[in-house]
């Protein structure tokens, strides 16, 4: 099968969304610099990273001066680290309070040209809000309702719109933009991520099949294949998570919970099978969430290179 990378040159990046941006005595890791980022960094190489995919809740590039990417460059050159996708999350355009979704559409115009700047070739962008105060208090968020986008054609435009905004700036930029799966928004089902993206319609815009976020969901969702199939010939950028998952049809109760991507509800053999077979090539994140994240992680990481070498080599 050809493809654009070796199992062992394929850039796999590890994905920390637990990581918050303020330290424990209260200062903005973003502001306060390497001896802020020098832990998790050191964490990530010792796990075996070469990648990281720098999410702005932890760092946000776009607020670095010169000597602060300087810092920042120099300091992943010491580890090994190359960032490989900067993910925008809870950063929606579609704000309902239209202070925040200006500031929103600024801030991913002022990320992507700051990656540019970079030699970061994605950033991944998305429509899901922060946490409401239900998801804050469950035992894990997606088992309460978060905000949703309205089923209104003013609205939808104003998506279209803004992410268009945002490849155009993008692309001078020689950026990737990928548009995030996430429930309850536009991105909420494959057709509809399908359908969003070609009304973007810029070569640079695609999308991010993160199907963990919907099978996860406690609620019939589609089947993983489907979104695959409907969305990988769109997909540029793909972050990787799984979960069990399971429906008792005399309750009607469903249960999930987090799982290594080789232990799990989808077959990550068959979907990484079916990405080389539409022409996938863009970088993978792998993320976790609960217990230990990182070393999961990393095992993910092992797990996705055996089965790329085995699928390349077919």
């Amino acid at each position: 099968m050809t493809a654009p990378f070796t199992a062992d040159t394929w850039p796999i990046g590890v994905g920390l969304p637990q990581l918050v941006g303020t330290l424990s005595d209260g200062r903005d890791v973003t502001t306060t610099g390497p001896q802020a980022w020098r832990p998790t960094f050191h964490e990530v190489a010792a796990a075996g990273f070469t990648e990281i995919d720098l999410f702005t809740t932890f760092i946000r590039i776009s607020d670095l001066d010169d000597d602060g990417r300087g810092g920042l460059q120099r300091l992943l050159t010491e580890y090994g680290l190359r960032i490989s996708a900067i993910p925008l999350a809870r950063r929606s355009i579609l704000d309902p309070d239209p202070d925040r979704a200006a500031a929103n559409l600024e801030f991913a115009l002022d990320t992507v040209r700051a990656a540019g700047e970079l030699g970061v070739g994605t950033v991944c962008v998305g429509l899901h809000q922060p946490l409401t105060t239900e998801q804050q208090r469950a035992e894990w968020f997606w088992l309460a309702p978060g905000e949703e986008n309205p089923e209104d054609p003013a609205v939808w435009a104003a998506a279209v719109d803004g992410f268009r905004r945002i490849g155009e700036e993008a692309a001078r930029a020689q950026v990737q933009v990928s548009l995030e799966m996430y429930e309850g928004t536009y991105l909420g089902t494959s057709e509809s991520s399908v359908r969003l993206v070609t009304d973007i319609g810029l070569p640079n815009v695609g999308l991010c099949p993160d199907i963990g976020n919907i099978v996860r969901l406690h609620r019939p969702v589609e089947d993983w294949r489907v979104m695959l199939e409907r969305m990988l010939p769109y997909a540029n950028y793909w972050q990787l998570k799984n979960y069990l998952r399971d429906h008792d049809p005399a309750t009607g109760a469903y249960f999930s919970a987090p799982a290594p991507l080789e232990t799990g509800y989808i077959d990550y053999r068959t979907a990484v099978g079916m990405a080389l077979a539409a022409g996938f090539s863009g970088p993978l994140c792998v993320e976790h969430y609960g217990g230990d994240g990182l070393s999961v992680a990393a095992t993910n990481r092992d797990y996705l290179r055996r089965i790329l070498a085995a699928k390349i080599a077919s």
